[in-house]
């Protein structure tokens, strides 16, 4: 937070205002927006200011959450990590006061450009803005997200992505490293709450045993199968004398439980948007307990460790892909509201230039909410990751001798480890040639 200014509260004079917000989770890079966007902005005559704390200050019509954003407070920012803005996020229950609040509030600040740089709730919250304002306040969306869940053309990346999978991998490739050498195994959970990128990001790249994601999954599943399939997982590498890994499991897989029979397992708790807050939930310790109870009544003793990856990565500072990338959407979001005259719309930055998509665009039509970018169990992108992990295959049940290799391993017959794994194969795909 150093070199951002205390002065708050003042309704700004003379110079047009952009106002720069931040909502959501943290991810790398938020302030190398902040900083390209200020520093572009000052340069061509418009006065800024940061509303502190998010969307909630707006929310709650805090006056005093604004500060005058300067060159000097912003010019070396872009390297560092968490957001000197602050954030927030969660949508109150009476929206329509809350967002009375918030508009009286940025019309005393005389705002007339917003900035906003979050995922789909800020998105939401942005839309909403832009049409409350009824032309009076132009707002750019800048996409941010280590979930890597909006939908953005071509593959491109939220920013803070490639920095959370960057940090996510070292650490994967640490406890392969101690699990080698201490012969055990680790269940990694990681964020993602909808969505598989980070997960499988993370395990493609650090060289996994296995990746779960929530995906794999379209209806609802059964912790049984979730378990059986990493049991199903050691048991391959136990039969090939690889008594050790580590499966890197997607936050998400959670929301795809019955939660009737996730409360009977833990308490669940409810983030500040009325969700499941699927954070919380001891996925892979819960895992955990299950496959290493199956395998004891088996007599295989596994040391299998639960490990949460998350929070150490949504903070860090980013990594140079998202330090230039985010320079380039600063600068281009105040390209696209001043020199354009845009509003309504999300910048990218693609195929060397930027561009936006207009919110219209990113609304589901049935239900009004914003798109989720979903990883595609039938790209080659999943493909690849599924054929160099060691779960079960159909060709391990289709070859006898694997067969019996694998259910001699488990000490089951081939006929009681066929029952027992078989439906866990999920999404068969054709191998590349």
């Amino acid at each position: 937070m150093t070199g951002i200014p205390r002065k708050r509260g003042r309704a700004p004079r003379g110079r047009e205002v952009l106002a720069i917000l931040v909502g959501g989770g943290p991810a790398p890079g938020i302030n190398g927006v902040v900083s390209a966007a200020t520093i572009e902005a000052i340069k061509h005559g418009r006065e800024v200011v940061g509303i502190m704390g998010g969307i909630n200050s707006l929310f709650k019509a805090d006056r005093s959450c604004a500060v005058k954003l300067t060159l000097d407070a912003v010019s070396w920012i872009e390297g560092t990590g968490g957001s000197v803005l602050l954030t927030s996020r969660g949508m109150p229950q009476n929206f329509r006061k809350a967002m009375s609040n918030l508009m009286s509030t940025l019309r005393f600040l005389k705002v007339r450009y917003l900035l906003t740089i979050g995922g789909e709730g800020t998105l939401f919250v942005a839309k909403e803005i832009e049409k409350a304002s009824k032309g009076g306040i132009a707002v750019i969306h800048v996409p941010k997200s280590i979930d890597n869940d909006l939908p953005l053309p071509a593959g491109l990346p939220t920013f803070g992505y490639e920095t959370a999978r960057h940090y996510g991998v070292q650490t994967v490739k640490n406890l392969k490293e101690d699990a080698k050498t201490t012969r055990r195994w680790y269940f990694v959970k990681t964020m993602g709450r909808q969505t598989g990128h980070l997960a499988l990001g993370i395990g493609k790249a650090a060289g996994a045993s296995a990746t779960l994601i929530p995906e794999e999954f379209p209806q609802k599943v059964s912790f049984r199968k979730v378990a059986d399939i990493l049991e199903g997982t050691i048991i391959k590498r136990l039969a090939m004398g690889k008594p050790y890994g580590v499966a890197v499991l997607a936050e998400g897989i959670s929301g795809k439980f019955d939660y009737a029979e996730l409360e009977n397992r833990e308490h669940i708790e409810r983030d500040e948007m009325g969700r499941v807050s699927l954070s919380r939930i001891s996925l892979s310790k819960m895992m955990r307990e299950m496959v290493e109870e199956s395998l004891s009544k088996k007599g295989l003793h596994v040391c299998i460790t639960d490990k949460d990856v998350g929070y150490e990565l949504r903070a860090a500072p980013p990594i140079p892909f998202d330090v230039e990338y985010t320079r380039n959407l600063g600068y281009g979001a105040v390209k696209y509201l001043i020199h354009l005259g845009g509003t309504a719309g999300m910048v990218i930055f693609y195929s060397g230039k930027l561009r936006t998509i207009p919110f219209a665009e990113l609304i589901e039509e049935e239900t009004g909410k914003i798109k989720v970018r979903c990883v595609d169990p039938d790209s080659e992108t999943y493909v690849v990751a599924r054929d160099y992990m060691f779960r079960l295959e159909r060709e391990d049940f289709d070859d006898p001798k694997t067969l019996q290799k694998l259910a001699r391993t488990a000490r089951l017959t081939q006929a009681e480890f066929r029952k027992r794994f078989e439906y866990t194969l999920i999404n068969e795909k054709t191998r590349p040639g």
